[in-house]
């Protein structure tokens, strides 16, 4: 994505006498000084293995959603955003690049080439974003209580937020500040990290910024928080909580070597092609970053998806390899849960946290919660 066939840009500094036909033929020309044929094809494997089970995945969460109602809780709102937007990534994106590679070049000319650079990039972004709503959600739960009735608005703001969000950042390419074209192997296409403006590097160091380091940063304080409210329940009952405590670590460790593992290579790469030495970052080296990148659609399914019981159990009930609980099919299903109690310091802005595992007396009335306490979901989302 970032040698000699990124330069054929499409941005307002390239010529405007240009037919739009001849310069969809140059693109559609093969890529000079690319992959070898077998090359292509090892790559077109490794896409149509993300697009199919990237779909397959995705699909399974969507009728979980509409198949159990006991689902549709506020918080797991951002669980079906993530889906939508990997879904997205699967049907708008990767087909595209999946059918270049099988022919070892661009087939979709200029426009198309911007399209996925634009919609790769607007849908990974909102599924970056809804997962540093979610770590976020899972955070703010330790600091709220007495809480009466299921709240959607807050997720639905969320929600909202990340696609105007990621269009915040994914636009400005369209209409000027830097470009999409070309990148990697010449069959696919995202920003055009080798132009050598201040426009473009401007907008790249913004980027990486708001786009994969806020995130990632959001995601390690959020997580680091929760293990340690988790890690205060084992103080007080530790042959209880020590099971709950593991599981909970290796969830986070997982969360969060999983992301760094997917988008920070492609980020590094990115910007070494953009500051680095012209001729640094070769195609063969774009390549397996961008697959990783990719490959996110796939994961994050299964680590917020069955890595949940609650969704693990409607999962095992979809496909009848368990009875539901409940007879009309749709069971309660509810998660394991550790109750924290806050009680607060008067005239003072700092929370003492009391660790206290409950097994759900003095609940309230229409949320199930024990009043004065808060419900910590240890296998995934906090429950509303």
């Amino acid at each position: 994505m970032y040698t000699e066939v990124a330069n054929l840009n499409f941005s307002s500094n390239g010529s405007v006498d240009d037919p739009l036909s001849s310069l969809d033929q140059e693109w559609n020309e093969p890529p000079a000084k690319r992959l070898s044929r077998t090359g292509h094809h090892v790559m077109s494997v490794f896409l149509g293995s993300i697009m199919v089970f990237g779909f397959i995945n995705n699909l399974v969460v969507l009728i979980l959603f509409v198949k159990f109602k006991t689902l549709r809780t506020p918080v797991n709102m951002l669980l079906l955003n993530i889906s939508v937007s990997d879904m997205l990534v699967c049907l708008c994106g990767t087909t595209l690049s999946f059918a270049s590679s099988l022919h070892a070049r661009w087939l979709y000319g200029k426009h198309g080439c911007m399209w996925y650079g634009f919609a790769n990039s607007c849908f990974g972004i909102v599924s970056l974003m809804s997962l540093a709503f979610l770590s976020y959600d899972r955070y703010s739960t330790l600091t709220v209580y007495n809480k009466r009735a299921p709240d959607y608005r807050k997720p639905l703001l969320a929600v909202a937020g990340s696609w105007l969000y990621s269009l915040f950042w994914t636009v400005p390419p369209l209409l000027g500040w830097s470009s999409y074209g070309l990148e990697g192997a010449g069959t696919s296409c995202s920003v055009t990290w080798t132009s050598q403006t201040p426009q473009s590097h401007s907008y790249i160091i913004c980027l990486f910024i708001f786009c994969l380091g806020l995130p990632v940063l959001v995601m390690v304080y959020c997580y680091g928080r929760l293990l340690y409210a988790v890690k205060q329940v084992g103080r007080i009952r530790k042959s209880a909580a020590r099971r709950r405590e593991f599981h909970i670590l290796f969830m986070v460790i997982t969360t969060v070597v999983c992301y760094l593992l997917c988008w920070m290579p492609y980020g590094v790469i990115a910007m070494m092609a953009t500051f680095g030495h012209p001729g640094l970052i070769t195609p063969i080296l774009t390549v397996v970053p961008s697959i990783m990148a990719k490959s996110s659609t796939v994961i994050n399914p299964l680590i917020y998806i069955l890595m949940n019981k609650q969704f693990y159990r409607c999962f095992l009930i979809l496909f009848h390899c368990k009875r539901p609980s409940s007879e009309n099919g749709v069971s309660s299903m509810p998660s394991k849960t550790t109750v924290i109690q806050l009680n607060r310091r008067g005239h003072s802005n700092n929370v003492a946290v009391t660790p206290k595992l409950s097994t759900g007396a003095n609940h309230h009335p229409h949320t199930g919660v024990p009043t004065g306490s808060l419900r910590v979901d240890l296998f995934g989302p906090a429950s509303s």
